[in-house]
């Protein structure tokens, strides 16, 4: 096949050294010069050799060192030329992961695949995206990847909600481990703790069942728990270990195994001790792993919370539609409706796809997506959106999107993609983890080694106690949580406010944002001009007047014209039929309204036909002084009304500038309006800086200018023109009822078009931010903090030591502190009551 990408074996002679050659397969070219350019993008990354690209095959080859460079950093080399490589993407559920650690080995795992151009795990959706060449990479060796790194795939990108039932499998696993685990463990506990609190305790019991009984006792039961629940730690850590990624698993098995083996030791073989140093530790491996797995059974039921925001909006979908086939109405899974359907709709009844209305007439109710709570009329031609509800009205519609291109699928993607996505922070949290665990194991080997030699009689139990305590402590499931947790949470909570992080960097960029720079029509305005002025001329009716304009007006296409026509109507206005009708592009119109002479337009074309504009000149001037071009009219050449059109303000405007000032934040707006009608705009709603006379071209450069000197600037707009904007600000923030070219340009996206969301959002980025660096914080300090404490470094001033199973209790408790604390995101509260999605 002419487009098959191509990664040649490593046994293949085109691979010297490490030399790889690659080809991929590029939509999008059209001319040499197209493939010119790409062959320059290849060949500027830096450890490529050469390239070649082949436009009559669309192809792209490339030799690379991939000791030097990526597949991926191939491939974003050809698609920030503006081309696009054919890939493939995957989305798989993936159980068993229990920190960072775990993230980092199957991501390499599976970007050491040949033909995976990059992978993405986040372990609090516990999925892995995988974008690859789909010739060279099926989902058998992506599953196998992960399998023999040591994990199980539980379901791919073809399911609904595919983690779903694998962590109620997972959940229920851990909850039968952890019971059978305390029911085994408590008489260990009871037989070895009880008669340290009772005084003569323990000699009581030594005379009732001899030590070496109790002993064997104890190990019948702790074998139980270490090789039944705590198998799983057993797969998994030593799977890590094999790989050279010990994990939070590694440590759990190294702390429970060495006091499991040295009590099997005493047990069987007490003869090898010094006196008084024969002591059994079963009770500190079982409790270890049966509050472990407490922990672990509590985190899940956690995480499950944190995906509530993707449940709800699946929840939103309709199941099944009535489709026209054949003349008949067949009900069908809304999966089979296909583009161009017929499909008839009930009242009350969800709406399965996105579609036009063909006949009917009702109320929808769209609150999801606009969060206005009044009903929407719909006539034939109106759009609907699959997931809202019809209401009091039978309609038939044709169906337009379906599937993933819904509204209502795209957005689902969209809090997915956010969710599993990862901000510039998490990038120090993994660099830390990947050396953290070597790290605590070298500690803790330390620590046997310090207390074995200097501690004081019995130095061998207090070696053990305390590395073991050590490694348990340790375990970074906190800090693999610590970033991914809160991004879920956020990003769930920002679409129930109509807010759409497409990038979850974007959470983190955005509060960092000191200019906001909005684009004036349609973002700052409504987008569609009315009459903004109106003044008939002393003895003049201004309804009898605006009705003989009107008249003249509804024959011309022109935004002004159609303002005048549309204001006319809303007053209930009859306009008569005009004669002669006559346009003259940039100055105005001309026709004849019950035998009378109408000539509308700027003073220009009225003082061409001669026609004094005195008597309304002071209205005039104040038109022009509010920063609006004044227009005028006249009958039989008097003049008889001045006004003006112009695009309003939305509602909302005003008080979100003074609430993004009260921020902290420079607001700037940018407009291709004259300077005089900008200045005096922006003067009036408080604007910091105005960028007036601005093509939109040039708003790309706009935005530049804004960012003199590392400034963070975000921009706001909705249109076709404003996507490079957007595109350029470090953070781009796309009106939902703007373009799609926009809104796919956008890390955010106001669903409803409520600038009111503008607030809202970095509010929420605010409140993120501050969650993650609680956790980060809590993370990675308790261990800073608690390390030397079970290491011992207290018993030499306090006696205190740290034992091995408050150590697993703390470490338990640092992942749920983290993971709550997420979860008060679910409790923010917007400053602006903006629409909301759902």
């Amino acid at each position: 096949m002419p487009n098959e990408p191509v990664i040649h074996d490593p046994r293949d002679h085109s691979r010297r050294g490490s030399i790889q050659t690659v080809a991929l397969p590029v939509m999008g070219m059209t001319c040499a010069s197209c493939a010119a350019r790409i062959e320059r993008a290849l060949k500027s990354v830096r450890g490529v050799s050469g390239a070649a690209v082949n436009l009559a095959t669309e192809r792209a080859t490339a030799d690379f060192d991939d000791k030097i460079t990526s597949l991926e950093v191939l491939v974003k080399a050809v698609e920030e030329t503006g081309y696009k490589v054919e890939a493939g993407e995957t989305t798989m559920a993936i159980q068993g992961m229990t920190c960072a650690s775990c993230v980092q080995r199957i991501e390499r795992a599976l970007q050491n695949l040949p033909g995976v151009i990059s992978a993405r795990v986040n372990l609090a959706t516990e999925r892995a995206t995988v974008r690859f060449l789909p010739t060279k990479v099926t989902s058998t060796l992506l599953k196998r990847a992960v399998e023999d790194a040591g994990y199980e795939v539980a379901g791919d990108d073809t399911d609904s909600d595919p983690q779903h039932p694998a962590r109620e499998r997972e959940q229920a696993r851990l909850k039968r481990d952890f019971f059978f685990s305390a029911a085994v463990t408590l008489p260990i506990f009871a037989i070895t703790m009880l008669p340290m609190v009772i005084h003569g305790g323990h000699a009581w019991l030594d005379q009732q069942i001899p030590v070496r009984i109790q002993n064997y006792f104890l190990f019948a039961l702790a074998t139980a728990v270490q090789f039944g629940p705590g198998l799983r730690f057993y797969q998994r850590g030593l799977a890590a270990a094999r790989h050279l990624a010990p994990d939070m698993n590694t440590l759990v098995i190294l702390g429970t195994t060495a006091a499991y083996g040295y009590s099997v030791l005493v047990t069987f073989f007490p003869s090898l001790f010094p006196a008084g140093t024969a002591h059994v530790y079963y009770e500190a491996g079982a409790t270890i792993i049966t509050l472990v797995l407490l922990g672990k059974y509590f985190e899940t039921l956690a995480k499950g919370r944190t995906g509530e925001a993707i449940k709800k909006l699946l929840s939103l979908q309709a199941k099944a539609a009535r489709v026209i086939r054949n003349g008949a109405e067949v009900e069908m899974p809304v999966e089979d409706v296909m583009p161009g359907d017929l499909v008839t709709l009930r009242p009350g009844e969800k709406i399965p796809v996105d579609g036009e209305v063909v006949s009917g007439a009702s109320y929808v109710d769209e609150s999801m997506i606009s969060g206005e709570p009044i009903p929407v009329a719909k006539q034939i031609g109106a759009n609907l959106v699959g997931g809202t509800i019809n209401q009091n009205g039978a309609l038939t519609f044709r169906a337009t999107k379906v599937g993933a291109d819904t509204v209502l699928a795209r957005i689902v993607k969209m809090v997915e993609d956010a969710q599993g996505s990862k901000p510039p922070i998490q990038a120090l949290a993994d660099t830390v983890v990947r050396y953290f665990v070597p790290v605590v194991i070298g500690m803790a080997s330390l620590t046997f080694a310090l207390w074995f030699f200097l501690a004081p009689p019995p130095a061998l139990a207090f070696a053990l106690v305390n590395s073991v305590a050590v490694l348990i402590i340790a375990c970074p499931c906190a800090m693999g949580l610590a970033t991914p947790t809160s991004i879920m949470v956020a990003t769930g909570k920002a679409a129930s406010l109509g807010i759409l992080f497409r990038k979850g960097g974007a959470l983190q960029t955005l509060q960092e944002v000191r200019v906001i720079a909005l684009d004036k029509t349609g973002t700052l305005t409504k987008g569609k001009a009315e009459l903004a002025d109106f003044i008939p001329a002393p003895g003049f009716s201004r309804d009898e007047v605006l009705g003989l304009i009107a008249a003249v007006e509804q024959y011309s296409e022109h935004p002004v014209a159609g303002a005048l026509v549309a204001h006319a109507k809303k007053q209930g206005l009859v306009l008569n039929s005009a004669e002669h009708f006559e346009s003259v592009a940039g100055l105005g119109v001309s026709a004849i309204v019950s035998n009378q002479q109408i000539r509308v337009g700027s003073a220009r074309y009225l003082q061409q036909a001669g026609i004094d504009l005195q008597a309304l000149s002071v209205e005039a001037a104040r038109i022009t002084v509010e920063g609006q071009a004044p227009l005028y009219a006249a009958v039989d050449g008097r003049e008889v009304a001045v006004f003006s059109v112009a695009d309003p303000l939305k509602e909302s405007t005003p008080a979100v500038i003074s609430d993004l000032k009260t921020l902290g934040l420079r607001v700037a707006m940018i407009t291709g309006d004259n300077r005089q009608t900008a200045d005096t705009l922006g003067k009036r709603i408080g604007m910091d800086e105005v960028l007036a006379e601005v093509l939109p071209a040039g708003k790309v450069e706009a935005v530049q200018r804004l960012q003199t000197g590392g400034v963070k600037v975000a921009f706001v707009g909705d249109g076709i023109n404003d996507a490079a904007a957007l595109a350029q600000a470090d953070v781009g923030i796309a009106i939902g009822t703007g373009t799609d070219i926009a809104i796919e340009a956008a890390d955010v996206i106001l669903m409803s078009g409520d600038l009111r969301g503008i607030v809202n959002a970095m509010d929420l980025s605010k409140a993120t931010w501050r969650n993650i660096k609680q956790n980060l914080f809590w993370a990675f300090f308790y261990n800073v903090l608690l390390i030397p404490v079970a290491a011992g470094a207290l018993y030499p001033v306090f006696g205190l030591l740290l034992s091995p199973m408050v150590a697993a209790a703390a470490m338990g408790v640092s992942s749920l502190f983290v993971l709550t604390n997420a979860l008060r995101l679910k409790r923010f509260r917007p400053a602006q009551q903006a629409s909301a999605l759902a």
